[in-house]
C-alpha cells in the first residue's frame, strides 16, 4: 500500500513520488503496489478534468511512467495508479491503470460518481459501466475506485459475481470527524459479503479545504483487520497475503505463475489516537500543504492575546515551523495589557517572529476625516488590522492567517475586510468549545513530551472578548458558547430545523435568535479564506445556501 501526497497538476512531481515508492516496494519484495485515486494528477482536480489539455498530459504521463518503471528494473512489478484519462467521445474518466512489463495493461473506469458534499463529479467525469478483473500471479484481482464499494447493489455486486481473489480499491476519501471507523466498517462488511480480502488504499495530504487522512487498511476475507497505516502519515506498507487462485474469468492475464511461499513480513495495525489529536495533525497537514503546495515560505496573522489566534499560531508553528511564523500585535487604545502579555508568551513560548504594531494613530486617522459612532467606529479598528496584515504580507511575502473559528462564522461575528481577511483559515471549521478542547489537548501533549506548552494558560481561560470597546465580552453580543455551539452544530451540521429545535427542548428565542444570525450571515461566509475541512458539514462546497431569500426557519407559510 502506498500512501503517498500529490499535489494537484502536478504531473512530473506525482509520478516522481510512484517511482520512489514502486522501488521502496520492490526492495521490501512486493509483487503489487496500489496506489490511491488520481494519484498521478491529484485530486479532486475538479474542472481541470474538462481542459482537454490537461487530459491529454494525463494520458501521456501515465505512459510514460510504465516506460520509466521499467527502465529503473520494475517492470516486473505490477502497480495500481489512479489517472485521468478520457471516454472515446472525448469525456472525463476517473480511472485506474494496471501497470507492468512497461505497459499499461488494463484499465477500470470508475462506475459510481459521487455528487454530494465537496464532491462534484457528475460534473467533472463520465462513468464506467463494466468491471476489471486481471490474473496476477495466478489471482484474479478485481479493481474499484472509492465511491464504486459505498454501493453493494452496484458495480460491487457485478464483481462479487466474478469471484475475485483479491479486491483492490485506490480512494481520495476526505477526513471528516469518525470517518475512519466508518471506513474500516465499510470495508470489513464487503469483504465479509464477497468472501474475499480487500486492500483499502487512501491518499494523504491536504488539497486546498480537504485533508486525505491516509488510514490505509487490509482486511482477510471475514472481515478481520490485518494492517492499518498511522493516521495522516504517508509511506509505503508491505502486507503478505494468502489469496485463493483462479477464480475467475479474467479480463487481463498478466502472469499465471503462483509466489513461492516465503516468510510473512510482519505488518502492523496502526494504534488508533484521540479525536483531539486527529484533528489536530489534520489541520497542521490542511496548513502544511496549502502554504507548501502554493508556493508560500512564511505565514502572517495577528496576535491579539486571545485564544483562536493562538492556536492558529500553534498549529502554524508546528505545520510549517517556528522560524517561518510571523506574529503581529495590533493593539488598539482598547486593548488590555494583559493580552499583549498574553501574545508576547505565545511568541516566546512558540519562538515565532513577533513584533507590535500600535494601530490607534491610523485609526484615530480615519476616524478624525469620517464620523463614525458605535459599531461602524469599532469595526474601524479590526479593518486597520486586516489592512496592517494584507500590508505586511504584500512587502514581505508571508500569506496571512485568517483566526476565526466556526461559532464566529456561523453567525456573522467578524468584520469583513477586517479579522476576516486572509489566505486561509485554519481553524473556520471547528467550533469555539472544540478551540478550547484543541488548546488543552495541545498543551498536555507538549507537557508529555517535555516540551514548553505553547498556548499560555490565560489566553485558554479568560472571558473572550474582542477589545474593540471598553469592557468588551463576546458574550454581549452571543449566547454562552456552550449553549450556541449545540444550537450550531444541530442546525448547521445537521439541518435541524426551528421547529426540530425546539422540540429537542433547546428555548425558542434562543433558537430564533440563532438561526436568524447564522441566515443573515451567508453574504460574509462567502467571502471568508477556504480552511480546513473537519466536520460533514463545513462552510463552503458542503453547505450551499442562497445569500438572497425571504426563506426564514420558523415563519413556514407566514
Amino acid at each position: 500500500m502506498a500512501a503517498i501526497n500529490p499535489t494537484v497538476g502536478d504531473l512530473a512531481g506525482n509520478s516522481a513520488e510512484v517511482v520512489r515508492a514502486v522501488a521502496a516496494a520492490a526492495q521490501e519484495g512486493a509483487h503489487l503496489v496500489v496506489f490511491p485515486e488520481m494519484v498521478l494528477t491529484g485530486y479532486p482536480v475538479e474542472d481541470l478534468a474538462l481542459r482537454s489539455s490537461f487530459r491529454q498530459a494525463s494520458k501521456k504521463a501515465i505512459a510514460a511512467l510504465a516506460t520509466e518503471l521499467a527502465d529503473k528494473g520494475h517492470g516486473d512489478l505490477v502497480a495500481v495508479v489512479g489517472y485521468l484519462d478520457e471516454a472515446p467521445a472525448g469525456g472525463p474518466q476517473n480511472v485506474a491503470a494496471v501497470i507492468h512489463g512497461g505497459h499499461v495493461k488494463a484499465r477500470y473506469i470508475k462506475t459510481h460518481l459521487p455528487n454530494f458534499g465537496v464532491f462534484d463529479e457528475y460534473r467533472n467525469f463520465v462513468a464506467g459501466d463494466s468491471t476489471l478483473v486481471v490474473r496476477i500471479h495466478g489471482v484474479d484481482v478485481g479493481v474499484l475506485i472509492c465511491q464504486d464499494i459505498w454501493h453493494p447493489d452496484g458495480v460491487l455486486a457485478e464483481l462479487a459475481q466474478r469471484s475475485p481473489g483479491l479486491v483492490v480499491v485506490p480512494n481520495g476519501s476526505p477526513f471528516e470527524r469518525n470517518k475512519d471507523d466508518v471506513r474500516l466498517a465499510l470495508v470489513s462488511k464487503e469483504a465479509a459479503r464477497m468472501d474475499t480480502p480487500f486492500v483499502y488504499v487512501n491518499m494523504v495530504g491536504g488539497q486546498d479545504d480537504l485533508v486525505f487522512d491516509g488510514d490505509s487498511m487490509v482486511v482477510d476475507r471475514t472481515g478481520e483487520l490485518l494492517a492499518r497505516t498511522p493516521h495522516c502519515d504517508e509511506g509505503v506498507m508491505i502486507v503478505d497475503l494468502d489469496c485463493d487462485g483462479k477464480t475467475s474469468s479474467p479480463d487481463v492475464i498478466i502472469s499465471e505463475d503462483a509466489i513461492a511461499q516465503s516468510t510473512p513480513t510482519v505488518t502492523a495495525i496502526a494504534e488508533r489516537t484521540s479525536i483531539e489529536e486527529e484533528i489536530w495533525k489534520v489541520l497542521v497537514t490542511g496548513l502544511r500543504d496549502y502554504v507548501e503546495k502554493n508556493g508560500f515560505r512564511s505565514v502572517v496573522l495577528g496576535l491579539s492575546g486571545g485564544i483562536d489566534s493562538a492556536l492558529v499560531a500553534a498549529i502554524a508553528v508546528d505545520a510549517i515551523g517556528a522560524k517561518c511564523v510571523n506574529g503581529v500585535a495590533l493593539p488598539s487604545k482598547y486593548s488590555s495589557d494583559h493580552s499583549l502579555a498574553d501574545a508576547a508568551e505565545l511568541a516566546k513560548n512558540t519562538g515565532l517572529h513577533f513584533r507590535t504594531i500600535p494601530i490607534a494613530p491610523m485609526v484615530d486617522a480615519f476616524t478624525s476625516n469620517v464620523v463614525l459612532r458605535g459599531l461602524a467606529e469599532e469595526n474601524v479598528q479590526a479593518r486597520v488590522r486586516g489592512t496592517t496584515l494584507m500590508g505586511i504580507s504584500n512587502q514581505e511575502g508571508h500569506l496571512v492567517l485568517a483566526t476565526g473559528n466556526k461559532s464566529e462564522l456561523a453567525v456573522g461575528y467578524s468584520t469583513l475586510y477586517g479579522d476576516a481577511v486572509g489566505g486561509f483559515a485554519p481553524i473556520k471549521d471547528i467550533y469555539k468549545t472544540d478551540v478550547w478542547a484543541l488548546s488543552r489537548w495541545r498543551n498536555a501533549r507538549a507537557i508529555e513530551l517535555g516540551e514548553m506548552p505553547p498556548i499560555p494558560v490565560s489566553s485558554i481561560e479568560k472571558e473572550p472578548s474582542a477589545e474593540l470597546r471598553p469592557d468588551q465580552k463576546d458574550s454581549d453580543s452571543l449566547p454562552d458558547y456552550a449553549i450556541l455551539d449545540e444550537v450550531l452544530t444541530e442546525y448547521v451540521d445537521h439541518d435541524r430545523g426551528y421547529d426540530a429545535l425546539v422540540a429537542a427542548g433547546f428555548d425558542s428565542a434562543l433558537v430564533a435568535r440563532v438561526i436568524g444570525l447564522v441566515d443573515m450571515a451567508e453574504y460574509k461566509r462567502r467571502q471568508y479564506p477556504p480552511g480546513t475541512k473537519v466536520s460533514s458539514r463545513a462552510f463552503g462546497k458542503d453547505r450551499r445556501l442562497p445569500m438572497t431569500t425571504r426563506w426564514r426557519e420558523g415563519n413556514e407559510g407566514k
